[in-house]
């Protein structure tokens, strides 16, 4: 049995960024995880907003394309290019990113184990165990980032509000690899909740749809029709994935004694665009400042508090936004391809010179999102 000052459970961003973020203090830190790295993640890979600026800062991020175009459509049809004189947003690979961002927490000197699935959790006198398939570790904080179906959201009690399906190709660009440079394609689908996406990285596409869960077929459907509508069904395959994301519920714990959740594990992302990495990002530097100190002998600062300090604002306003999109997507379409201040809006909120939450401060935009939500 080894004995830690704190322990990350999950190498993706959350848990990445609090692994640097608690061993940057001087804490003894350990990051375990089910899988060897670098691994495939299902994600669309965008940075957008706070995420981008979160990491801009950090020397040689795997940035695979900048984005200057972006075509919007509704339901396959009315396709509107708009177009960026600076960058909006940046494309990563998921498999690079997370591995990446877990080389700067072991630089900053925490130990990583691949290959630990973890298989319980105790807490007892002021330590925490977890029993891993790659043996048993104590610490005196942990901080899970294991995703929203792990066992440390089932240990803390996660409640979620919302669920979807996310489904998702990684396309050989090929030939088409130089037109779909520098420019996206979002898509406003036909089911509850729905969108679509193309993303381009370079010699890869990564095409994926998103949809509120309970009609799988249904939300099959729609990214095949999105593939084929876009031109894309003869290119080869390289990965084919779906994935569940969950939105915590308002009343939802973020902590149970010693265990922190951050990222996935706690139900953190954007309700309307899904959008988790940012949310990840901050919950988990969060997570590891707050559980050093812990694991220091201070006091249980109230992680839940500041954490919803920090992001609770953001996903009420994205809350919001997805419950008129939800019945309005046609004009919110219109909006954007055929306004200046739609295009305008969208523009800041994607390159993070302001959020969601921040435009739904102005009098009109609140009203607005009322009276449509």
């Amino acid at each position: 049995m080894e004995e830690w000052d704190v322990a990350v459970v999950g190498a993706g961003p959350a848990g990445s960024f609090a692994a640097h973020a608690a061993a940057s203090t001087g804490a003894r830190t350990l990051v375990i995880d089910a899988s060897e790295f670098p691994r495939y993640k299902t994600c669309g890979g965008g940075l957008i907003g706070v995420s981008s600026k979160l990491l801009a800062e950090l020397p040689d991020l795997p940035v695979r394309d900048d984005i200057h175009e972006v075509a919007f459509s509704w339901h396959g049809t009315r396709t509107r290019v708009r177009r960026s004189g600076t960058p909006s947003m940046r494309m990563v690979n998921r498999l690079e990113l997370d591995d990446f961002l877990l080389r700067r927490a072991i630089g900053a000197g925490a130990v990583f184990v691949p290959r630990a699935r973890l298989l319980g959790i105790e807490e007892d006198d002021g330590l925490v165990t977890l029993r891993t398939s790659a043996g048993t570790y104590t610490a005196g904080a942990v901080v899970g980032a294991d995703g929203s179906a792990g066992r440390t959201a089932r240990h803390v009690g996660v409640e979620y509000a919302v669920t979807d399906l996310g489904l998702e190709l990684e396309l050989a660009a090929g030939a088409q690899a130089e037109h779909w440079r520098h420019r996206v394609h979002l898509d406003w689908g036909p089911l509850p909740g729905s969108y679509g996406w193309v993303f381009p990285k370079g010699d890869l596409l990564t095409v994926g749809v998103i949809a509120e869960r309970g009609d799988p077929e249904a939300t099959r459907a729609y990214l095949r029709s999105l593939v084929d509508g876009l031109g894309l069904a003869g290119l080869e395959v390289v990965t084919d994935s779906g994935h569940l994301t969950r939105c915590r519920a308002a009343t939802s714990p973020l902590s149970r004694g010693r265990v922190l959740v951050a990222g996935d594990a706690a139900g953190l992302l954007e309700p309307w665009t899904r959008e988790g990495i940012s949310f990840a990002l901050r919950s988990g530097r969060l997570a590891g400042e707050h559980a050093a100190r812990v694991a220091a002998g201070g006091p249980a600062i109230d992680y839940d508090r500041d954490v919803l300090a920090e992001l609770g604002e953001e996903m009420h306003a994205g809350m919001l936004a997805r419950r008129a999109f939800d019945r309005h997507a046609r004009l919110l379409h219109l909006v954007l391809t055929r306004t200046g201040v739609g295009w305008r809006s969208f523009e800041r909120i994607v390159s993070g010179d302001t959020t969601l939450a921040r435009a739904g401060r102005r009098t009109p935009v609140r009203l607005a999102l009322r009276v449509l939500g």
